[in-house]
């Protein structure tokens, strides 16, 4: 099957969506989507989405933070993009319907997550993700020229004279197709898949990142991958996130003797940034040997439980009430700062290809991301990046008839380690904490099956469950390379044998190219 359309947007999330929007009228649009919508990470987004619209607050502030949560290498021209742009992107969707929570004076309600200075965070109770998905799915839905396909799943960009002119996909039933249009985004989302312990759903393997990579995208900034600190750790429960607005909303870390320990090791306590708090967890952990523990007992049950439903209703799923009971928790696998190279309007340095939201990297988060200005990314570029398609739209390109024969068709799986042993071990030698001699292993490993499968790629899409190992180990390999490259402890990325920030050496950006 051949579908064309004027623009072609893979992926589902805020990122896609707002570009959807973006384009109407402009011509006709595709959008492909893995699962059904919903599916990915803008829907498990908890906490909120950030932006200077407090009366105390402003760009000029939202900048600040966003720039030293980045520990010195966010790229300050996408950072003022996005707290200037922000603003304006959070209040079209209050207009379109988004049912943001309020305050006694009917503004919207404001929280403060780690790092932020004030309170700028936008929330819908416990499931802005979803809020926000809703209303752009509504605007979408209603929007001529656009048709969505769901349980496509993307295999690889087609490429011709050196531009993207579509994707080959899979889809769950029938025979696998081609899709070509004159300007393609990837807006995949994230990669938590590539860990064993991960916030994120099942669809986040890393797709749009391992495809464009594969296609010879720049891709940069791997080794930053943010571990979110306190995801639910329970034996047989999922590793479900326990949002930092529990934290913003004075919810404590606490040790197994009910000790409040974060000011032990960071001056900011429990609302330090993310990466600073995962590893005080873990090193708390390690010195008791004993669990951490996010406590609410002394906040009252009511407001607990009517601030944060949805994850109330998760934790009364494993036999704890977030109200009463210290809830375990440890760090998971939960946000990849770095991705597909693009400009402040989501080009990439393939023609035709653009990308937004996680799966791309403008530097806007630099070496760590500041809380709930996911969203907010995603938001901001994926309107910039579906101006950019429309300012530049051409007649959908015409894939050669060799390209569909030859990568449209299911293929034998691949000769690939077992999914399970790739994620323990990027959780064990490319987690929280490194080490050259842990990534020097998982990189001897990862290459050893990368030069194993290379020979096969170009010929035949691969079986659903060997494309999803294919992209953890691209994504994986990625990201354990750059890590062994960059000597030095920043942000999210932290060596145990170098522990010290080296602005002198390591001041700059790492990209990967070539495959």
């Amino acid at each position: 099957m051949e579908r064309r359309a004027d623009f072609l947007i893979i992926g589902s999330g805020i990122a896609g969506l707002r570009a959807a929007v973006e384009l109407a009228g402009a011509g006709s649009v595709l959008i492909l989507t893995k699962a059904e919508p919903g599916a990915g990470n803008t829907g498990y987004a908890q906490g909120g989405i950030a932006a200077a619209v407090g009366p105390d607050d402003s760009p000029d502030l939202h900048a600040a933070d966003t720039l030293a949560a980045g520990d010195g290498l966010c790229d300050e021209r996408a950072v003022r993009v996005l707290v200037e742009d922000g603003p304006r992107g959070v209040r079209e969707l209050i207009e379109w319907g988004a049912a943001f929570d309020r305050d006694a004076r009917g503004g919207p309600a404001l929280a403060i997550e780690g790092a932020h200075r004030v309170r700028r965070v936008l929330h819908a109770k416990d499931a802005t993700g979803r809020e926000i998905a809703r209303v752009l799915w509504s605007r979408v839905a209603a929007l001529p020229g656009v048709t969505i396909v769901e349980h496509a799943r993307a295999v690889d960009l087609l490429i011709e004279e050196g531009r993207c002119t579509g994707v080959a996909y899979l889809p769950d039933e029938g025979r696998a197709g081609v899709a070509a249009a004159g300007a393609v985004l990837l807006a995949t989302g994230g990669a938590g898949q590539v860990f064993s312990d991960t916030t994120n759903p099942p669809v986040a393997t890393g797709d749009g990142l391992a495809m464009a990579y594969r296609a010879g995208a720049r891709v940069i900034d791997l080794e930053f991958v943010q571990f979110h600190p306190t995801a639910l750790r329970l034996p047989g429960f999922p590793r479900f996130l326990l949002s930092e607005a529990l934290r913003g909303e004075g919810a404590r870390l606490v040790n197994h003797a009910g000790e409040a320990f974060m000011r032990r090791y960071e001056e900011a306590g429990d609302l330090a940034s993310r990466d600073r708090v995962a590893r005080a967890i873990e090193r708390e952990s390690r010195r008791t040997a004993h669990p951490v523990y996010l406590s609410l007992e002394h906040l009252e049950p009511a407001f607990v439980h009517q601030r944060f439903p949805l994850i109330s209703t998760e934790c009364s799923r494993a036999g704890l009430d977030l109200a009463r009971d210290r809830i375990p928790v440890g760090p998971a696998a939960h946000y990849v700062m770095g991705g597909v190279e693009t400009d402040l309007e989501g080009r990439t340095s393939v023609p035709g290809l653009f990308a937004a939201g996680e799966a791309a990297c403008t530097g806007v988060h630099g070496a760590n991301r500041l809380a709930s200005n996911s969203l907010l990314e995603g938001l901001v570029f994926g309107a910039r990046a579906g101006a950019a398609m429309k300012a530049g739209a051409t007649s959908a390109s015409r894939a050669s008839r060799a390209r569909t024969e030859g990568d449209a068709r299911r293929g034998a799986a691949l000769p690939l380690p077992p999914v399970e042993e790739l994620q323990a071990l990027m959780w064990r030698e490319a987690g929280l904490f490194r080490t050259q001699e842990g990534l020097q292993r998982a990189v001897e490993t990862l290459e050893g099956a990368w030069r194993t499968v290379q020979p096969r790629l170009r010929h035949a899409v691969r079986d659903p469950e060997s494309l999803r190992m294919l992209n953890i180990l691209t994504v994986g390999r990625l990201i354990a390379r750059a890590a062994l490259r960059r000597t030095e402890s920043r942000g999210a990325h932290y060596r145990d044998d170098y522990p010290q920030r080296d602005d002198i050496h390591w001041k700059r950006r790492i990209s990967d190219s070539s495959w």
